[in-house]
């Protein structure tokens, strides 16, 4: 197979390249050049923001082509166009936060999506940004089109850096508060397990929207941290906190807690999601423990600070936002006071 990346040199791009090398296949790689590419890709120099930016594409002819890019409509649109005679089949790596809020738990990919444009911009909101990715690839290849509704993806690589926070805090020892309930379900997607789900699917020629990310309860936040735990050889004790007691300390879900959501609304339309398609199509989703291990290691063999994404709120706690989320466990734990006899 003859793949054109787009992208290609962090996270779920650089995934994409590595598994594809590996299967022997012709990867050819566009990127601005800020950051090393896989070995063994042809890389080309471009920036598909600017003027003629895509110029190098003007010839070349390949049988797939994968798009996971994040920013406005308008650059998927100048790619897809350019590329629509001599791309035999294009994969876009969306979102499953184009569905229309709130998305029902169990919702599948015939539910309502948010509006967009091909022609949008950078400066709208990301669901209207991906799903205006969606519409300019479709526009251009029609039912050759493959559109990777992804969720939390996790794994080495990561440029969030959600599941690297939790890492570091753990690693650093001592009380750490776990926002619980410890079984609460996790609906998450390893990085390579998409990567090679996509050319997969690719090559098979699959089209249309798919919710790509694992089954629903593929592992828990209480599983999740514990393997953190392991991992690190740290002596960190997990200090299990309430989701009311996180909300009374006016701690954000997600951000200053990353990965996490409190049971109700946001967490089943995270959590929640319908994937049978993808599920029958082949997706398999590595154990957490190995997802956790991995990171980890790809985490103490590099400084991964300068490739995390500058676009996004800054992730985990403060002090003081740790302070009161331990005094809130601690708090949970005492034995309620003795009722005084009457009479």
């Amino acid at each position: 197979m003859r793949l054109l990346m787009l992208g290609g040199t962090g996270f779920v791009g650089r995934c994409v390249v590595e598994d594809a090398l590996a299967r022997g296949w012709a990867v050819t790689l566009l990127h601005r050049g800020h950051r090393p590419a896989p070995a063994g890709a042809q890389v080309i120099v471009g920036d598909r923001t600017a003027t003629d930016g895509l110029a190098a594409l003007r010839t070349g002819d390949w049988d797939l082509a994968v798009d996971t890019w994040a920013g406005a409509p308008s650059a998927v649109r100048d790619a897809a166009r350019l590329l629509r005679d001599r791309v035999g089949h294009y994969t876009y790596v969306s979102s499953r936060s184009v569905y229309a809020y709130p998305p029902p738990a169990g919702l599948d990919e015939t539910g309502p999506v948010v509006d967009g444009s091909a022609d949008d911009g950078g400066d709208v909101p990301y669901a209207r940004t991906k799903r205006g990715g969606e519409l300019a690839a479709l526009a251009a290849f029609g039912d050759r089109v493959l559109l990777a509704r992804a969720g939390l993806i996790l794994g080495p690589y990561e440029d969030v850096g959600r599941l690297p926070w939790w890492l570091h805090r753990v690693a650093r020892g001592g009380d750490v508060p776990a926002p619980g309930p410890p079984d609460l379900p996790l609906q998450y997607v390893d990085a390579r397990d998409l990567a090679a789900w996509l050319l997969d699917a690719a090559a098979a020629g699959l089209s249309g929207p798919c919710n790509v990310v694992s089954r629903p309860g593929h592992t828990t936040i209480g599983e999740l941290l514990a393997a953190c735990v392991r991992v690190t050889g740290s002596a960190a004790r997990l200090r299990w906190v309430d989701p009311a007691a996180v909300a009374a300390a006016g701690v954000a879900p997600w951000t200053e807690l990353p990965v996490w959501l409190p049971p109700g609304e946001l967490h089943d339309a995270l959590h929640r999601g319908d994937v049978s398609r993808a599920l029958s199509a082949g997706l398999r989703c590595r154990p957490v423990a190995e997802t956790v291990a991995d990171t980890w290691t790809w985490l103490a063999s590099v400084d991964h600070r300068p490739a995390l994404r500058t676009d996004l709120p800054p992730l985990g706690l403060g002090a003081a936002q740790e302070a009161a989320l331990l005094a809130a466990a601690e708090a949970a734990d005492q034995p309620p006071p003795p009722v005084a006899a009457v009479g």
